[in-house]
């Protein structure tokens, strides 16, 4: 399974519901200083090492990563407090920290970061996907707070990916099956973070305590309680009603009802950063779309703006470029941007040779209809709703566009099958992006692949991004990753339509909530709620 598939599906398709069910013998006591909050989906065993169906904020609240990803890509220390590079870009040193003990008082050392890794090494086929996995040759415990990872060849990102919420966060001791195989499940979810699973029934509730023995910042609130509630109007009401203090993240109601519910001027909100861009991806192998002015052309006759304000009510806005510019590397991209410009659209057609035909609507070339499909995922509103804005504003142009909804799967399916002409698709986020995005671009057997099939500087393209993973240069990398994000946009199959956002909206009792910089981790490090 290819690394960038492997991302795609497991970002995209989301997580599912355990079917277990677990409940926690003891119960707790509702406190007074507690944040409710909904989730679609039941939380998941909390297996560090694992995927679906663990939900990634209730997993980054338990489990911590050597390092932290921070605003604009700051890479931080967290669990270890310090690290050296070799000059080959091999060899990575963590200083750890001394102070740190898990949930139940055992110590937090090199050894035990060395039984995680090593964990994880053992199935190393489940986590290729994380590019710095598989280039591992050796972990070493050097002495009780230092810890090495050695690679096979230099891979840049490899502390950026150590950021991630799994599967490199640690376990305590207590946590590991009998066996030591983390990938058939775990004895407990032990770890070093600010909270600790106190109770728990399956596809209803979890409620976390404070870890009030934790090493780093005590949170303010002793509880957080996570009600399942899989339907978003649901969650609308529950909120309404103050059943909840707190509904955020990507999806989780409506934008019209994060609207309504912001107008009543009764809750508190907030909008984050940019944390991806959603784009319109075009396969370049098919006839319509391999001239470049074609794709220029379609890219110049739709009113962006106007489609994301309507179809957002602003809290997207529209995107200049293909990646946010708050990621690393992406500040200084050089390409040009598109303004709605119907003539324009309308000349480039016509260059290319697709003329409109006396008494006729659609454009035709060699006796060929300009006709197109847009596949989206039947489910995404906003998706269905800008391919009726396109399929409307392109047919002026004198192109015909089809648009298909099918499901989430089989979306994924045939863009990984390259059986599209185009398809919406947005980038993973903080902290994988830059190199996740352009290394996607490069995967055999991925629609990115038919998306620069007829690039002209496809091979040099191919490989800089090959390049790019592997400089030790600061520089270098900067170089690089302005020429591909900057070509990449400039032939025009990667078109980007809107900044993702995630929304939060809170009770007036809640206070300092704040958006994390990294796109899967929790966000309640500093918020409050007035008992």
């Amino acid at each position: 399974m290819s690394a960038m598939i492997f991302i795609l599906s497991t970002i995209l398709l989301g997580c599912s519901g355990s079917g277990e069910s677990v409940e926690n013998s003891a119960t707790t006591s509702e406190s007074s200083n507690t944040i409710t909050f909904a989730w679609p989906r039941d939380i998941g065993d909390l297996n560090p090492h694992l995927y679906n169906p663990s939900q990634m904020f209730a997993q980054s609240m338990v489990f911590e990563p050597l390092v932290s990803y921070q605003d604009g890509g700051e890479l931080k220390p967290h669990l270890a407090e310090s690290w050296e590079v070799s000059d080959d870009g091999k060899e990575y040193v963590f200083n750890l920290r001394k102070d740190v003990k898990f949930s139940d008082e055992t110590s937090f050392n090199a050894e035990i970061v060395k039984k995680n890794f090593d964990a994880v090494l053992d199935n190393v086929d489940l986590h290729s996907w994380l590019g710095f996995i598989p280039k591992v040759t050796q972990t070493e415990a050097i002495d009780e707070h230092t810890f090495k990872i050695t690679l096979n060849e230099p891979y840049y990102p490899t502390i950026q990916e150590l950021a991630v919420v799994r599967p490199v966060r640690f376990l305590g001791e207590a946590g590991f099956p009998q066996d030591g195989d983390t990938s058939k499940g775990i004895a407990k979810p032990v770890g070093t973070g600010p909270w600790v699973l106190d109770e728990y029934k399956v596809d209803e509730y979890a409620i976390f305590k404070r870890n009030d023995n934790y090493w780093g910042n005590l949170p303010s609130v002793e509880q957080i309680k996570v009600k399942v509630i899989p339907d978003a109007e649901t969650r609308v009401l529950a909120f309404e009603k103050g059943d909840l203090d707190l509904v955020y993240g990507e999806g989780v109601i409506s934008l019209d009802s994060f609207i309504q519910l912001e107008s009543t001027g009764s809750y508190d909100t907030s909008i984050s950063e940019p944390v991806a861009t959603r784009q319109l991806v075009m396969n370049t192998n098919i006839e319509q779309l391999s001239d470049i002015r074609v794709r220029q052309a379609l890219h110049y006759g739709f009113n962006k703006e106007a489609m994301v304000e309507g179809v957002t009510s602003g809290v997207e806005e529209k995107a200049d470029y293909i990646l946010p510019t708050n990621f690393p590397y992406t500040s200084n991209v050089d390409a040009t941007t598109v303004n709605y410009d119907v003539e324009e659209a309308k000349q480039l057609l016509d260059d290319a040779g697709w003329k409109l035909p006396e008494g006729k609507d659609i454009r035709e070339k060699d006796g060929k209809p300009l006709e197109i499909e847009l596949m989206y995922n039947s489910a995404e509103s906003i998706q269905k709703t800008m391919a009726e804005i396109l399929q409307s504003e392109w047919v002026a142009l004198g192109v015909k566009l089809n648009i298909v909804g099918v499901e989430l799967t089989t979306q994924v399916e045939r863009f990984k099958a390259n059986e599209f002409d185009m398809n919406f698709f947005s980038n993973y986020g903080a902290p994988y992006d830059p190199h996740a995005f352009v290394n996607v671009v490069a995967t055999e057997g991925f629609g990115f692949r038919e998306a620069i099939s007829s690039y002209p500087n496809k091979d040099e393209l191919l490989s800089q991004i090959a390049a790019v993973q592997q400089t030790t240069d600061e520089n270098e990398r900067q170089e690089l990753y302005t020429s591909i994000l900057g070509s990449l946009q400039e032939q025009g199959a990667i078109v980007p339509i809107s900044y993702i956002k995630q929304i939060a909206i809170y009770q007036k009792g809640v206070s300092n909530f704040t958006f994390p910089a990294n796109r899967d981790e929790h966000p309640f490090t500093g918020i409050s709620v007035n008992e």
